[in-house]
């Protein structure tokens, strides 16, 4: 099949059998049913934007396969990475940074770890690195949307997490059979889980040594019998909704879903590790950072590069622009989006073969990124509000626009300086409300500060990666060059 269509996509979902439930009802096809509607159309338009942008997002298939999306391509050299950033890129325009679960996280993934098979085949795991292999072809030859759960729920935080009631939540292995293993238990945060074709599991956090029946990496799809996607409530506007009302709500909510493996068959096909507790603690120890991080980084400086001109257009339209309190914001915000840019050139410029002939960026600015993007985020929002303030409130739908008898009104009291009319001044910030202050943007904002991991934990890792990465000498250096000149 190759690259799919938007159409396509959807057609994939259709019938499938898969259960989820939004509040207390079974949605019997995720396409149809209205609440979705909205995400469903924004969905279909990823897939559409990427032949939209062919030249960008969709490289040739080779020895006769189909064209593939660039996220599935498994960089083997520079050119390789400057390709994929072009492409990655331009996929993040679609939406502006606001998607943290577009299909290409998970295909970035997947392509990174087929392109290590050293690494998944250690420890006697040959069988386990050939069926990563495949799906990852698979993957790739199909476009599935996959989607992955990588939180163990803790009912207990007194408690440790792989302990005692902790432990019964974990999902882990419960039998065998002919021709796969049997799982139970619950993760979350599903996003994409109702919209996704695949359903993944691999490591983002160490386990116990003795927790061989938690080692499993696999990946299945999301209409396997007996896996329950449990929706949050969902954030996305009526499927009237005008996008001039809410940009982002009326298309891009990912959705978030809790899910329940209830004694779930995993075909053998499908297991690329099973029961090693010290391999699954190595197989995102060298490499995945360089790799991921370079999808992730390249969004958040798309999403940072559209907060600035959102900022600067509102303080434009209200004449605020030259106001010393306001140009220090919109500098802050300017040099967030410049860091994390500068960042990513970096992490590229020292990117270096990683085993296998697979190359990928530079960690150590990735680490540096890692656990302080989640803090620039919610600041960015912060900056937007305020800048915003009132006017974030005093917004005109469209239907109050387009009305003959309001209108007049509307032009003349709230329209923008340097004659802005009240259109695109309510467009401006009903576009910043739904970015920070709407049930999605509150949603967005909490998503920023804990999909990376907590700010705290990578603060820490990366100061454990730094010990690790070199001898820090320069401190009784000092000393002995100064008792050398007495």
């Amino acid at each position: 099949m190759g690259a799919r269509t938007g159409a396509e996509y959807l057609a994939g979902l259709r019938g499938d059998g898969r259960e989820v439930w939004l509040g207390g009802e079974r949605v019997r096809d995720v396409t149809r049913h209205p609440a979705f509607a909205g995400s469903m159309r924004g969905m279909a338009g990823f897939y559409d934007w990427q032949h939209r942008h062919a030249d960008e997002c969709i490289v040739p298939g080779r020895d006769g396969a189909s064209a593939t999306g660039i996220s599935h391509l498994v960089p083997r050299g520079p050119d390789d990475l400057r390709r994929r950033h072009r492409g990655l890129e331009r996929l993040a325009r679609y939406g502006v940074g606001m998607l943290g679960r577009t299909p290409d996280y998970l295909n970035v993934t997947f392509a990174g770890f087929a392109g290590q098979p050293t690494i998944w085949s250690a420890r006697g795991n040959g069988r386990g690195a050939e069926n990563l292999i495949a799906f990852q072809r698979e993957i790739a030859e199909k476009d599935l949307a996959l989607t992955h759960t990588l939180i163990h729920p803790v009912v207990d935080a007194r408690v440790e997490p792989f302990a005692g009631v902790n432990r019964e939540t974990a999902v882990r292995k419960v039998a065998e059979t002919g021709g796969g293993i049997v799982v139970r238990g619950a993760r979350l945060l599903g996003t994409l889980g109702p919209f996704a074709d695949e359903l993944a599991l691999y490591p983002s956090r160490p386990i116990p040594e003795d927790a061989s029946d938690v080692a499993l990496i696999f990946s299945i799809p999301v209409s396997t019998p007996g896996v329950r996607i449990i929706c949050r409530d969902h954030y996305g506007a009526d499927a009237d909704t005008d996008p001039f009302d809410k940009p982002f709500s009326s298309r891009f909510d990912e959705q978030d879903a809790f899910v329940v493996f209830d004694d779930v068959e995993v075909p053998g096909r499908r297991v690329f590790l099973d029961g090693d507790p010290r391999l699954y603690n190595s197989v995102t120890a060298w490499g995945w950072h360089g790799n991921i991080m370079q999808q992730t980084s390249i969004r958040a400086t798309v999403k940072l590069e559209f907060a600035y001109e959102l900022c600067c257009r509102m303080a434009e339209v209200t004449g605020q622009g030259g106001r010393p309190e306001v140009a220090k914001m919109l500098g802050e915000v300017w040099t967030y989006a410049e860091l994390t840019r500068a960042a990513v050139r970096a992490a590229e410029a020292d990117a270096r073969e990683y085993g296998d002939g697979a190359w990928f960026c530079d960690e150590a600015p990735f680490r540096a990124l890692r656990p302080t993007l989640p803090v620039w985020m919610p600041r960015v929002n912060e900056i937007i509000r305020t800048i915003g303030s009132h006017n974030l409130l005093a917004t005109p739908s469209k239907a109050g626009l387009d009305h003959p008898e309001l209108r007049p009104w509307l032009d003349r009291y709230l329209s923008g300086a340097d004659g802005v009319d009240a259109a695109e001044r309510s467009r401006l910030f009903r576009t910043a409300w739904d970015f920070v202050g709407s049930a999605l943007g509150g949603r967005t904002e909490l998503y920023e500060r804990y999909y990376l991991a907590s700010a705290a934990r990578t603060y820490a890792l990366a100061h454990a990666a730094a010990q690790r990465d070199r001898e820090w000498r320069q401190v009784p250096e000092l000393w002995a060059h100064l008792d050398e000149r007495g």
